[in-house]
């Protein structure tokens, strides 16, 4: 009997999780929280409820665990803009990337953290505030990279850091939803480069 246990217990789990979460991820990005049902989820992911339940938790689980596949993968241009060693720079990438991962023909168009939970009623409260709070991170670091600008003299003094931040996150938005109606790649990034035409000289 307690062999028997002790076989269970070290059974392979039978699937490739990280191959599984990256397909859920794809799964919420075109279909936002609400509208991706279990049976597409697993469908996608190639398992049973059983065993999405065992690995991830329950579709909440599920979403939270895929939202932070998004930012270590096709959003992690955020980190790396955030590495530039100047504020414009910082701006540039990051509205560059947004545009990059909106249009990916690869992907789902638009950008997760936007389109996840645009649509989301009672039931999708959760990942409605869960990417609330998401995008406001993003915002938090950029207002923390812009007020070391300020400080080294990379931006005006008297430039308010959150007011830049949210400047560009509500054009980062912007261009997330504008991707998802079929804005052409090229279009959006002359919006994105029309934002930069204002930016505060040094």
């Amino acid at each position: 009997m307690e062999t028997r246990r002790t076989g269970t217990v070290g059974r392979p789990r039978g699937f490739d999780a990280d191959e599984a979460l990256e397909r859920a991820m794809r799964v919420f990005w075109e279909q936002g929280y609400e509208g991706a049902t279990l049976t597409d989820l697993t469908s996608a992911m190639g398992i049973t409820r059983t065993s999405m339940y065992a690995a991830f938790g329950n579709k909440e689980d599920l979403f939270r665990k895929a939202l932070e596949r998004y930012e270590e993968g096709p959003a992690s241009y955020v980190a790396r803009a955030l590495r530039r060693p100047t504020a414009r720079e910082v701006a540039t990438a990051f509205l560059a990337g947004a545009v990059e991962v909106s249009t990916r023909p690869d992907c789902p168009a638009g950008c997760l953290g936007v389109q996840g939970s645009l649509a989301a009623g009672e039931t999708g409260r959760p990942a409605r505030d869960l990417l609330a709070d998401w995008r406001e991170g993003g915002v938090t670091q950029l207002r923390d990279r812009f007020a070391r600008a300020v400080d080294d003299g990379d931006l005006p003094p008297g430039t308010d850091p959150l007011h830049v931040a949210r400047y560009l996150m509500t054009f980062a938005n912007g261009i997330s939803v504008q991707a998802t109606g079929g804005a052409a790649r090229e279009d959006l990034q002359r919006v994105a480069d029309a934002a930069l035409r204002n930016w505060p000289p040094a």
